[in-house]
């Protein structure tokens, strides 16, 4: 005798940017099972236009960010036993911080054209480089984001204030500090960091890290060393009484960065 499968209730909203709601549909629950294989139930079993954003199933593209129970997460690396263990129902949501388009696909069409505003790397010297590894892992560990934007989603700035206009979101703090902090990048990053970028807005409570799928410390490596260097060269008084400018300040930074190995 066949034992009969787990069933589920998950609760996914339905609905574009004018209305919309939470639905009930009943999913069998099979073994190491994850939300977006829900989804994939529900949109064979009872609703086939049912809309979601995926492509790898993975967790190396990005593409399945959502809310499940209010919190960012990858649709495809959640696991439903998780919840089912607690007895907690599974309410999936899209992101909050999006103009939503339909059911769970947001617009992050935003974040593409921050991106654009970001000036490219700019060696100092032709490659190819030698680098210290220390130097090499700093920025690696920064080059692993996938882009999926939860750290965007559940930026207070960005998620409760709607404050897009004068913070670009940790994941570009991420960006800037990959380029900030490579010793062979000759650009000054910190005028474009304070006030286009906007990084004063971060009020540092490491949600951004806390979400981040691929574990980097968001806010510890990139974005509170991005403020050291921000404060150095705004309001260091010995600074500002010697009159040291961007050129010696960004000489003095990357000289520093190429001698973090005794």
């Amino acid at each position: 005798m066949t034992a009969l499968k787990e069933t589920t209730t998950i609760y996914v909203y339905r609905g574009d940017a004018s209305s919309g709601q939470e639905q009930p549909y009943s999913v069998e629950v099979s073994p190491g099972m994850v939300v977006l294989d829900a989804i994939h139930y529900i949109q064979a079993h009872h609703a086939r236009d049912l809309a979601v954003r995926w492509n790898c199933k993975a967790a190396h593209c990005g593409s399945c960010s959502a809310e499940i129970n209010g919190r960012p997460k990858l649709l495809c690396k959640t696991r439903i036993d998780q919840y089912l263990a607690s007895g907690v129902p599974i309410h999936v949501r899209p992101m909050k911080t999006f103009p939503l388009i339909r059911d769970l696909v947001t617009d992050v069409s935003w974040n593409y054209r921050v991106a654009k505003k970001i000036a490219p790397f700019e060696p100092a010297e032709p490659a190819p480089f030698t680098l210290f590894q220390r130097d090499v892992d700093r920025i690696q560990e920064f080059r692993r984001c996938i882009e999926c934007f939860l750290c965007q989603d559940i930026c207070h700035v960005l998620r409760d204030h709607h404050d897009q206009n004068v913070y670009m979101g940790p994941r570009f703090m991420t960006k800037l500090a990959e380029l900030e902090m490579h010793p062979m990048d000759a650009s000054d990053r910190i005028a474009f960091t304070t006030q286009q970028a906007g990084i004063g807005w971060c009020n540092v409570t490491h949600c951004c890290s806390d979400v981040c799928p691929e574990g980097i410390q968001i806010t510890g490596n990139a974005i509170i060393p991005l403020k050291e260097r921000a404060a150095d060269r705004n309001w260091d008084p010995l600074r500002r009484l010697f009159g040291h400018g961007p050129s010696a300040h960004v000489a003095e930074h990357k000289s520093k960065d190429r001698q973090k190995i005794d």
